[in-house]
């Protein structure tokens, strides 16, 4: 670990005001000065006003190492933050860097409208911006409810300064009549069974009190804890700052360590951009199919690789379904086990996982400390114990063979959709043929999902449009279609069902996602599905099919396209794709700029590919 303990090791600022000397503008507050026309006068200026803050030459001679703040009173996932703040100065200062944080905005998954995933870009825009802005060395980023980490991720490897995510880890487990319970799996557990009236009123408000009991992220193997395990797995935290409990005293531990880690790397200035290999996400991917994460992995992952200059397009959903085909499912956790994140801590966390999945992993992939991923589990060994490996299964004894998420394709999905099969709650729904029961968008559903009428059962296949990228906006999780009352009464506890959209990763059923094209591209055979279709899905063969004869679906999608030009030169009443030309506003640059998920659901500038070209840039 780098250290600094005396003045000729740290920056000199000495020749600041010698307009002689050009100024270094590589490091501390030399970087990134204002435009002002004269360099001097700008760093004159900007140690005016840091001076403000009561900050001497000396602290202001350090690596400058920046703190994002994204606590909020509307982000319960984030509680710990100001408490994480303090533990990360501490490691910063103790290791000779000038620790200072700073704000970017906070999401939260329950708390965003129309969804946390429509704001994401927007954060990664803004993580970006600010550290690129600011005269940091390195920053850590803090982060924690779903999309914050990926946001941040895909930010910092934009800005490419050395960064070094912290993430606000998972909430404690609460418990109600004597069972234990956790967010957000057993929230839509209990919820389900509410609706089926299994559970009366009374029991499903007392337990809205202890389904979150403390602050944290959801305490299952859901998108918060999969992003976590993810940034461990690309080498960029602790392996133990993957699960360690929001409320531990080894949080503010990690935290601490994070902040020494960040002062070593804003000394050997080692940069995600450079930092990151292939080999780093092959390897990220393989414990996304061990743990059986979320399937918003998958489209973050895509978003993530695809801002790496180096990277974009070596990575590809076909490459989730080759790893998966040789990677089992190891983690017995909710949705697609039965345990909780605290366990999987309890049990070795990552490193345990990381040296049961040694034999398939790519070991000369590099970590934020300079060490290989090899080199890091050599110097941590872990021997297994009873519990832990009933939490983290060894590789003979997997608790699902292989392919956890699998990457279907067909006329349905030419561009590809994501299905976790280790969480369908039904196999024989893995191998189905069913009519389709189609609802045009997320109103629709909830106004006639429970309608006794509902020409539905339980062979049908649920078909949701209208909750893509563009459609939505902002593909929210409502992938997760209730099953109709009905039947749910009935006993009918999964279905086949089928989106544009996306589920949270604490659901579980047996549910395809991120349908690409979505559905409101005029071409997307998603979008010309009708009541009574019969749709096949078979994982087997990784088949997404309708079967419609191809003349009527290509009749069909031509009768769309007729459609949607006639509305863009209508000169009445605007119509959905016209209003998306002119709309003002972030909603605009969304709906106008937004990848499809298969590409990340990125805006299509922020790639490292940049935007297509068009007419005005010739």
């Amino acid at each position: 670990m780098a250290q600094f303990s005396n003045k000729a090791e740290k920056l000199s600022l000495g020749d600041d005001y010698d307009l002689s000397k050009p100024i270094d503008s590589a490091s501390g507050l030399r970087q990134g000065l204002t435009s002002y026309g004269d360099a001097h006068f700008s760093l004159f200026l900007r140690k005016v006003f840091i001076k403000a803050l009561g900050y001497s030459e000396d602290a202001l001679s350090r690596p400058i190492i920046g703190i994002i703040n994204t606590y909020s009173a509307l982000n319960p996932c984030h509680a710990n933050v100001p408490q994480l703040i303090e533990a990360v100065k501490r490691g910063v200062q103790l290791n000779g860097g000038l620790a200072v944080d700073f704000p970017t905005i906070s999401v939260h998954e329950s708390f965003s409208s129309p969804t946390s995933m429509f704001l994401r870009n927007l954060m990664s825009m803004d993580t970006e911006e600010m550290i690129k802005a600011q005269p940091l060395d390195a920053c850590i980023m803090i982060g924690g409810c779903d999309k914050t980490v990926p946001a941040q991720l895909m930010g910092g490897i934009s800005a490419n300064k050395p960064v070094l995510p912290l993430v606000t880890g998972p909430m404690m487990p609460g418990s109600y009549k004597g069972k234990r319970l956790g967010a957000c799996t057993d929230c839509r557990n209990n919820w389900a069974a509410y609706r089926a009236g299994t559970i009366d009123m009374e029991d499903i408000s007392m337990l809205n009190e202890e389904l979150a009991p403390t602050a944290g992220t959801c305490g299952v193997m859901g998108t918060a804890s999969t992003m976590a395990c993810i940034t461990a797995a690309l080498g960029f935290m602790p392996l133990r700052g993957a699960s360690a409990p929001a409320v531990s005293s080894t949080r503010l531990r990690i935290a601490e360590e994070t902040g020494a880690n960040a002062v070593a790397a804003a000394v050997s200035r080692r940069t995600p951009q450079e930092m990151l290999s292939k080999e780093s996400f092959l390897n990220a991917i393989t414990v996304l199919q061990a743990i059986g994460g979320s399937t918003n992995a998958v489209v973050h992952l895509m978003a993530i690789v695809n801002r790496h200059p180096k990277l974009h397009g070596e990575i590809t959903l076909e490459t989730f379904d080759e790893i998966g085909r040789k990677v089992p499912l190891l983690i017995d956790l909710k949705p697609s086990g039965d345990n909780y994140m605290t366990d999987f801590h309890n049990a070795g966390g990552m490193l345990g996982l990381l040296h049961t999945l040694r034999p398939l992993l790519h070991l000369s992939a590099m970590t934020i400390t300079g060490k290989t991923l090899g080199e890091v589990l050599d110097a941590s060994p872990f021997s297994t114990f009873p519990f832990s490996s009933e939490i983290i299964r060894p590789l003979s004894n997997p608790l699902y063979p292989c392919s956890s998420l699998v990457i279907l394709r067909g006329n349905l999905a030419l561009k590809g959709a994501v299905m976790k099969a280790s969480a369908s709650k039904d196999r024989r729904l893995l191998q189905h043929s069913g009519p389709a029961v189609v609802f045009k968008n997320s109103a629709d559903l909830a106004k006639r999902i429970d309608d006794p009428n509902l020409l539905v059962t339980k062979d049908s296949v649920l078909v949701l449009q209208g909750i893509g990228p563009i459609g939505n906006p902002g593909m929210p999780e409502a992938g997760l279609i209730p099953i109709p009352r009905k039947l749910a009464a009935a006993g009918v506890s999964d279905m086949l069902r089928l989106s544009d959209g996306r589920m949270s990763g604490t659901a579980g059923g047996t549910i395809v996602l991120h349908i690409s094209p979505e559905s409101v591209i005029p071409t997307s055979v998603l979008g010309v599905v009708r009541d009574g279709d019969i749709i096949t899905c078979d994982i087997g063969k990784r088949l997404l099919k309708l079967e419609v004869d191809e003349e009527e679906i290509a009749q069909r999608i031509a009768e769309r396209q007729i459609l949607v030009e006639l509305e863009k030169k209508t000169s009445g009443e605007t119509g959905v794709w016209k209003e998306r030309e002119f709309r003002r506003g972030y909603r605009g640059l969304y709906e106008r700029c937004v990848n499809q998920a298969e590409k990340g659901a990125d805006f299509d500038f922020l790639t490292a590919a940049g935007p297509a070209r068009t007419d005005y840039m010739e």
